[in-house]
């Protein structure tokens, strides 16, 4: 067991069971993407990573290779060992990788199993744990029936995609609503998380659901600052489109649940010194990102409508004067824009219905694999 090293052919069995991963790259090198189960305790850290690397660039791999030793030795050492062996320990099953399996988790390894305890390692590392989930999108691109689901601002599409077990929340993943009010407290994803993450959702769902049909959101290919693969996207946009429709009523207190009650929850619970602020800062932020394309005159008024709304949400608790400027949002803004954007792809309509008509037609769709209706 002295060289205990996963290969190609375990990567899906990985990724799909959700192991904890041991990232021992540097902390910038994990800050750019990772796993979902991934932590990172690195063997080299930022600083000691350049002068690594500075020492490469102009001695070679021996010097450099000395010059990690001489950086971690002693007491750093036995800190680094340790704090891999609690992890490890907390953390049954865990496999080890750096950028591409190479010096650092073996190192790491060795380390680890001079201290009685053999943990896998992955060939390749990171990088090749990476090329599985890039390969599932051109290969799903290639095989899988697709269906969106499109519909305008406010019909609860999302929520439609989560009730569908064969589906993929692709706004989840990126951590974002896909508009200009779509920014979560948490922060969006990078684009290596989003795409990793939405990877293993596809990996994991075509294995649990093989032979049905895909069930999305019908997005842009921008999601906050994350793209769509490419590949992946081309073929979504060749999907069909079963639209929902709801009356402005529906709608109305739908955007108000999701982007004023739950996001005030959201703002005061990470914020509580400063939770309001920071709301209010997120409303009037997000309309001014599109005044432009509202006009001056139009976004005067929308902005004297959110001002006034906010002021008697703070004062008395009550949200229903955001229904006035949320109204007007849409109809001068997102509907006209949704509306342009599917006339071009009206021959894609193949089914139109209510939120639980379309929820019903998408859900039994779902359960097959046709790429055309019959």
């Amino acid at each position: 067991m002295a060289d205990y090293i996963i290969y190609g052919e375990d990567f899906e069995d990985l990724l799909i069971s959700g192991v904890p991963f041991l990232d021992v790259r540097a902390e910038i090198e994990f800050s750019k993407g990772a796993f979902p189960t991934s932590t990172n305790i690195p063997i080299l850290h930022d600083d000691e990573r350049h002068i690594v690397g500075t020492c490469y660039k102009k001695n070679g791999r021996k010097a450099a290779i000395e010059m990690a030793h001489s950086l971690v030795k002693g007491t750093t050492k036995k800190q680094r060992i340790r704090a891999w062996c609690e992890f490890v320990s907390a953390n049954p099953n865990t496999h080890i990788y750096c950028w591409r399996g190479g010096m650092r988790s073996k190192y790491t390894r060795d380390w680890i199993l001079a201290s009685g305890i053999n943990v896998p390692s992955i060939d390749g590392g990171f990088k090749a744990l990476r090329n599985v989930i890039l390969n599932q999108f051109s290969d799903a691109a290639s095989q899988l029936p697709i269906i969106r689901i499109g519909g305008k601002t406010g019909t609860a599409k999302t929520t439609l995609i989560n009730k569908i077990q064969f589906s993929l929340d692709l706004e989840g993943h990126a951590n974002h609503r896909g508009s200009s009010f779509g920014e979560r407290v948490s922060g969006v994803s990078n684009q290596i998380d989003f795409e990793n993450s939405l990877g293993i959702d596809l990996l994991r769902k075509r294995r649990a659901f093989p032979g049905r049909t895909l069930i999305v959101e019908d997005e842009s290919r921008r999601i906050g600052s994350n793209l769509i693969p490419k590949v992946f996207f081309e073929k979504m946009r060749a999907a069909d489109i079963a639209l929902v429709v709801m009356p402005m009523e529906f709608r109305v207190q739908c955007i108000a649940q999701e982007y004023i009650l739950q996001m005030t929850k959201e703002f005061f619970e990470a914020h509580p010194i400063n939770g309001w602020e920071m709301f209010e800062n997120y409303l009037t932020q997000s309309l001014f990102r599109v005044r432009k394309r509202l006009g001056l005159e139009n976004y005067k008024l929308i902005a004297k409508l959110m001002k006034d709304a906010l002021h008697q949400q703070s004062n008395h608790g009550d949200i229903s004067g955001h229904e006035a400027w949320i109204v007007a949002m849409l109809r001068d803004y997102y509907d006209p824009m949704y509306s342009y954007q599917l006339e071009a792809q009206s021959n894609k309509i193949v089914f139109r219905g209510t939120y639980d008509e379309v929820l019903d037609w998408a859900t039994e769709r779902s359960l097959t694999n046709k790429n055309s209706l019959c």
